[in-house]
């Protein structure tokens, strides 16, 4: 059997730090495997090149598996400095330097443009979508000298129950982020059937829910809670509330099992009423993360959205009649976009209530997407521009900074507005430093005037 050295190159801690969910899947594997992992998270190590020298030093892998989590922020307003895969090769760099062992690549980042980034990072080999089901036998053939594809694709047919692989928690990491953020994250399901024309989820996790058994889902709740003290989580799955109502089964057993802990996830904004959201609030939702995306009728059928302006304020006012914080994602620019939308879409957020608004400026373009073959017929890049440097869709119709500029101006009236997304992040280092912990936008929410919530 071989020994691996797992790295999780994300060290951004925008919006807040997040567990390496991925790399704890893949050791997870690989233990079950009968191989022994180190992993190793670059942000841990306080971005420190020398401990990670060390640990491969002390360690000795005979592999090494190298996890991109993201390509960079896609935030255009800070596109040159948020670019990570720099910061990613000079790790294959500091691993070459020490190490003779070959390195493996993956991740949700990597399954975007694998070849391109194989190619950029020069690493040995590259494994495409869910590693859990391919990467021992991947190992176990470079340890007995066989011939191995320089990229390899995970499972023709995406994993379903018991095959999703658990994550292998360590305490050290756990420890750490529940110090900078309050909380871990999990996954309840993976894929997306939606066909948003900027989304990469259906090529990274497959064009349909597979979800995990209810039961099972909050085994791995029960156990993170019961060896290493968690209480709070984040649900990453690509939407929570699934059309077919597993997120509903998973919130009865959560609520059933009466764990007493706190989450929160990404939600569609549809189909979420008052009923619904007081089951999850039983269940021990504290806050929703919702994926509006844009905020105008004209512009969400530009992005394929198949819900409405008047569903995004339906899907509030049942989170303010239910006192939960809400925040929206909205991305200005997009297609169809024209100074009547933007002008109509900022009239529209000024009657979403008690709620976070966090808006940003274009998309960005990334390959294999709808918004890719759009951006090409529009004009906004040629065909043939590689798509590793960040490129935003902006609409032909649109002015940038006079589109900008609106949006400011809207915005400066509202302290729970927030734009550009370095302004957002600006406040919730502020309040990281006077030791709030968690989601911290939610801190921004009041339902009652002069009131805020307080929680620490």
């Amino acid at each position: 059997m071989s020994k691996v050295f797992l790295l999780s190159t994300n060290y951004t801690t925008e919006p807040y730090p997040v567990y390496p969910l991925g790399m704890a899947i893949i050791a997870g594997a690989l233990e079950a495997g009968g191989h022994t992992t180190r992993q190793c998270d670059f942000l841990v190590s306080g971005k420190s090149c020398a401990a990670v020298a060390a640990a491969v030093n002390e360690f000795q892998p005979d592999v090494i598996s190298l996890s991109l989590r993201n390509i960079d922020n896609a935030d255009s307003f800070t596109q040159e400095s948020s670019w990570y895969l720099a910061q990613a090769l000079e790790l294959v760099k500091l691993l070459r330097s020490c190490s003779k062992a070959p390195i493996i690549v993956g991740g949700s980042a990597f399954t975007i443009m694998p070849e391109e980034i194989l190619g950029y990072l020069g690493c040995d080999y590259g494994v495409s979508g869910e590693g859990e089901g391919l990467i021992c036998s991947l190992v176990e053939r470079l340890a007995a000298g066989q011939k191995v594809a320089r990229l390899s694709h995970g499972d023709a047919a995406p994993l379903t129950g018991g095959a999703i692989g658990s994550p292998l928690y360590l305490k050290e990491l756990v420890d750490f982020y529940l110090g900078e953020s309050g909380q871990i994250n999990l996954q309840t399901k993976r894929g997306c059937p939606h066909r948003c024309v900027y989304c990469t989820y259906p090529g990274i996790e497959g064009n349909r829910f597979r979800p995990l058994e209810a039961e099972r889902a909050v085994d791995e709740i029960a156990a993170a809670q019961r060896d290493f003290g968690v209480n709070s989580f984040f649900f990453v799955d690509s939407i929570f509330n699934d059309e077919q109502g597993h997120y509903l089964q998973f919130a009865r057993e959560l609520e059933r099992r009466n764990l007493g802990i706190s989450w929160t996830g990404f939600f569609r904004p549809k189909g979420l009423g008052r009923e619904e959201l007081q089951l999850l609030k039983r269940s021990g939702l504290t806050a929703l993360e919702l994926g509006t995306d844009a905020a105008s009728d004209t512009t969400l059928a530009g992005l394929k959205k198949d819900f409405t302006i008047a569903d995004v304020l339906a899907v509030n006012a049942a989170c303010v009649a239910e006192k939960l914080p809400a925040a929206h994602y909205i991305m200005f620019g997009g297609p169809d976009e024209t100074e009547q939308t933007v002008r109509e879409g900022l009239r529209n957020i000024e009657q979403i209530e008690a709620s976070v608004v966090f808006a940003f400026s274009g998309l960005r373009i990334l390959s294999g997407t709808e918004l890719h073959t759009r951006a090409i017929a529009d004009g906004v890049i040629p065909a043939d521009q590689k798509l590793l440097m960040p490129a935003y869709y902006f609409s032909p119709a649109v002015d940038p900074q006079q589109m900008n500029g609106l949006i400011l101006k809207t915005f400066r009236q509202r302290r729970e507005w927030i734009f550009p997304p370095e302004e957002g992040q600006k406040r919730l280092v502020v309040m990281r430093r006077f030791g709030f912990r968690g989601l911290l936008w939610d801190q921004l929410v009041s339902f009652e005037k002069g009131q805020r919530r307080q929680q620490r």
